[in-house]
């Protein structure tokens, strides 16, 4: 019965969802709710502790939404400016093919900018550049879903692993091994799962006239960042998405593995070079903001997330605790051991996008007097988002209480249980399950990265295999978790898809498991 009510939920979410088209905004809240009659009747979860589920919910639900709305800002101002319209003449002007645009920005750009923030950045960044290049949004928000699952073991200067992983006392020769073999499954499932994230979008047809321009892209992003896996677990994407960007608009510039076409061999109107830098000025800005504060060797990481207290208060129903880096931490909620934190400065929404577009609005005449307005705008476009990822949120702080107990460690337990020396060909499994609850692939390393190095230990397999299997997991789980999916939702106008969009991503989704499960037997 534990087993059966701690999994129930979920199967009725993903009915509602997709079966019955409920959409998010209404399904999250409601399955929510009912995990919290489950824990409270069933369970017999403390009721002071579940009610701090609620409260630290709702605080953790403004790391995404405030993502999500940045990210949205950031486009309307591309919009507004003019800057996307330019974009898209120089994007024609590289190249009018359609696949080359997709694998540019879906894949390659997106690749880059993963290892550089995570956070679902990725995808609400890339998704509007396409839909403005004339792709259609609901397709754009599948294929860059799916693409955004093969750099994110070492996204955000690799903290999936890192700090993921941190925990388990491990030696960092060990660290390295399983970064190392989470690259490889990631490269040899670059082999198949770009291809059907192209699908969603092209026909058979067109993906095989340019399958090696595909090919090429793909494996200039994939390819140094497992290179780069052998000797550093902090830089393999970033550094392997930035190279791969830039092989990847010089191989369509030269046409290289293109189909060759009569559209093709039409030149577009240049862009002058003062025009497309102002026009990507903001974009280069956002790179360069992402890279600066991400990565540790520049100190200024370590001043945005300084645990340096600058004031702490009584709140009555918990205390707060705020640093000099503005991290806003409520404990001991309600009196119990429950807490969460919201990063003001590290959290990719006011630093970098807001930022931006305050800082640069002044070199757009566009924009004279606008910057508030449009703040106000977009304020409103997140109120639907906002109830769909709190609901989201909050059911995964219920299922993560009671600890050893919890439901989403009772359905992991009763997996590994369930098929003991075999496990490692499920292990990548647990590790969506992870993602797919918690929106991230390191929090889904912290869930579960215990249990797996539990059940290597038990059964005798290769603990580093397995927990690259993890790893492996919590990325290809990326592309189903409801988080990402509302992120990438919202930024592309695209409303009430959300079971239609888990539908479709679990496919490409479930062959990462059996691509991870063969890799992983060689291992």
């Amino acid at each position: 019965m534990d087993i059966l009510l701690s999994v129930f939920p979920i199967v009725l979410l993903i009915f509602l969802m997709i079966k019955m088209r409920v959409p998010a905004n209404y399904a999250l809240p409601g399955i929510a709710a009912f995990v919290y009659l489950i824990l409270l009747v069933y369970f017999k979860t403390d009721f002071t502790l579940l009610n701090s589920g609620l409260v630290t919910g709702f605080w953790a639900t403004l790391t995404p939404i405030t993502v999500i709305m940045g990210a949205v800002l950031f486009n309307n101002f591309q919009q507004q400016t003019g800057n996307q319209a330019v974009i898209n003449r120089w994007m024609s002007s590289l190249t009018p093919n359609p696949v080359a645009q997709m694998m540019i920005i879906g894949y390659a750009f997106a690749f880059m900018i993963e290892g550089a923030s995570g956070f679902g950045t990725p995808a609400a960044i890339a998704a509007p550049i396409l839909i403005a290049l004339g792709f259609e949004p609901i397709k754009v928000v599948l294929a860059v879903l799916i693409f955004n699952s093969i750099p994110v073991s070492f996204g955000a200067v690799g903290t999936p692993t890192w700090f993921g992983f941190g925990s388990l006392g491990l030696t960092a020769q060990q660290i390295g091994e399983l970064g190392l073999k989470a690259a490889i499954v990631h490269l040899i499932a670059g082999f198949v799962v770009p291809l059907i994230a192209l699908r969603y979008v092209f026909s058979w047809a067109q993906i095989k006239a340019n399958l090696l321009y595909v090919y090429l892209t793909v494996f200039a992003c994939a390819l140094p960042m497992t290179l780069l896996a052998t000797i550093n677990y902090e830089f393999p994407s970033l550094l392997g998405g930035a190279i791969g960007f830039i092989i990847s608009i010089w191989l369509a510039k030269k046409k290289i593995g293109l189909e060759k076409t009569g559209k093709e061999s039409v030149p577009a109107d240049p862009v002058a070079i003062k025009e497309l830098f102002m026009a990507l000025l903001p974009l280069i800005s956002l790179v360069l903001i992402l890279v600066v504060t991400r990565v540790p060797q520049l100190g200024i990481k370590a001043l945005m997330r300084t645990d340096a207290v600058w004031f702490k208060a009584n709140l009555g129903f918990a205390d707060l605790e705020v640093t000099k880096a503005l991290k806003f931490t409520l404990a001991n909620v309600f009196g119990t051991s429950s807490s969460e934190s919201y990063e003001l400065l590290y959290a990719p929404a006011f630093i970098p996008f807001f930022v931006i577009v305050f800082a640069l609005s002044g070199f757009y005449p566009s924009m004279k007097g606008k910057v508030w307005k449009m703040i106000a705008e977009t304020s409103q476009q997140m109120i639907v988002p906002f109830f769909s990822l709190l609901g989201g949120v909050t059911m995964v702080k219920f299922m993560l209480l009671n600890g050893d107990q919890s439901m989403v460690s009772i359905i992991g337990m009763s997996l590994a249980a369930a098929t003991g020396p075999f496990w490692g060909l499920f292990a990548s499994y647990l590790g969506a399950i992870g993602a797919f609850f918690s929106g991230s692939a390191t929090i889904s390393n912290l869930i579960f990265g215990g249990v797996q190095q539990s059940i290597a230990t038990q059964t005798g397999l290769n603990m580093t295999s397995i927990l690259a299997m993890q790893s492996v997991g919590g990325a290809m789980g990326n592309m189903t978790c409801v988080n990402n999916i509302i992120a990438a939702s919202s930024v592309s106008g695209v409303r009430r898809k959300e079971g239609y969009i888990m539908q479709k991503t679990a496919v490409p989704m479930f062959i990462y498991g059996i691509i991870a499960a063969l890799v992983g037997l060689f291992l």
